[in-house]
């Protein structure tokens, strides 16, 4: 049973932002939804959450409108086998225990039952930028290798992938290479390999695909900025590519904007409605996608490239690309703003 599992525990007031919240932090993948005196009412995991904002929920909904009501549960007292059987058999990560009066006493997880799930995916993160925003921070270091906390933020990268399960990296690089190379060198330091795609002149976000011997890469492709801190689990994310059949997957952020103006419909010269300051949402590129080896032909060596541009050129051409919602942390260093930020909040989340 799970040691920490009180953490997955949420009140049946709280609001979707909270769950997401608890789902970051408890590091379980579920929230157990409870009333007052903790009698469980219904579960959320992150795909419950991804589904509630593809149709159009904000992260203000109450837990209630997006729970799984009478999710499956064992009783106290059941051994773990029997969890493991409810397990396999309801194709489930995780199975609450209850006392006779429904109240929750604890939290079986597979990943407490089982070993942690090795991946063949190969990984590949986008390193060779100049971090010109970042100026003159990277002046003479290239912006994977600035600190966050007491680590740069592509080491973070790497040992979140790794206690992931991934352990084939390529490093696409340009900008003060040879610091890259020497501070990760072949990556058996972290028990795993790492080759490196020189750019010897920048090919944007997607011209390093082209620098992959296609021929080695047999199952989908991981591929991330160097540059991002999150608590995305990529093994989540790789499994939600698998069930949804497309050429990529690209992860997106929930980002709104509101119009400081009252914006007004019209019907002609009549005016039909007016709103005050509307506020605005879109789903935008987070930098982070699964890619079939496929798509890798696409790309031509030393053809300068960026991703948006390759993917919309495959929806053109009628093959699917689907969208991961992310509702977990997420921030994007390209400013200074951010790198400061990131001081502050990031470095607690890349431990």
């Amino acid at each position: 049973m799970s040691r920490h599992w009180q953490k997955a525990l949420l009140g049946c007031d709280a609001d979707i932002t909270a769950a997401a919240g608890v789902l970051t932090s408890s590091s379980m993948r579920i929230v157990l939804v409870v009333d007052n005196a903790n009698r469980l009412l219904g579960t959320i995991t992150d795909g419950d959450i991804r589904r509630a904002l593809m149709a159009g929920n904000s992260m203000n909904s109450t837990v209630i409108s997006v729970m799984q009501k009478n999710p499956i549960a064992m009783t106290q007292g059941d051994s773990r086998r029997k969890a493991l059987q409810i397990m396999r058999e309801k194709d489930l990560l995780h199975v609450p225990v209850l006392d006779e009066r429904g109240i929750v006493v604890g939290l079986e997880t597979v990943r407490d039952l089982l070993y942690k799930k090795q991946r063949a995916n190969p990984v590949l993160l986008m390193a060779g930028g100049f971090g010109k925003r970042l100026y003159p921070l990277t002046r003479d270091v290239p912006k994977p290798l600035l600190p966050i906390g007491e680590k740069p933020i592509l080491q973070s990268i790497v040992e979140q992938l790794v206690e992931g399960g991934f352990s084939e990296f390529f490093l696409a690089v340009h900008y003060h290479s040879e610091q890259v190379r020497a501070h990760f060198g072949d990556g058996s330091k972290w028990g795993v390999r790492i080759e490196y795609l020189e750019e010897r002149q920048p090919l944007g976000t997607a011209g390093a695909l082209g620098l992959l011997d296609r021929s080695m890469i047999n199952t989908p492709l991981l591929m991330m900025n160097g540059d991002l801190l999150t608590r995305l689990d990529f093994g989540q994310l790789l499994d939600y590519h698998d069930e949804h059949s497309g050429l990529a997957t690209m992860c997106v952020r929930e980002y709104e904007s509101q119009i400081p103006y009252g914006v007004v419909h019209g019907d002609g010269v009549q005016v039909t409605e007016i709103i005050e300051k509307p506020i605005q949402k879109f789903f935008v590129n987070a930098g982070i996608y699964v890619l079939e080896s496929e798509l890798l032909g696409r790309c031509q060596p030393g053809e300068a490239t960026d991703m948006p541009n390759l993917l919309k050129q495959v929806v053109s051409d009628g093959d699917k690309v689907n969208m991961f919602p992310i509702h977990e942390y997420w921030l994007d260093i390209g400013r200074m703003e951010e790198y400061e930020r990131a001081q502050t909040e990031g470095a607690g989340q890349t431990r």
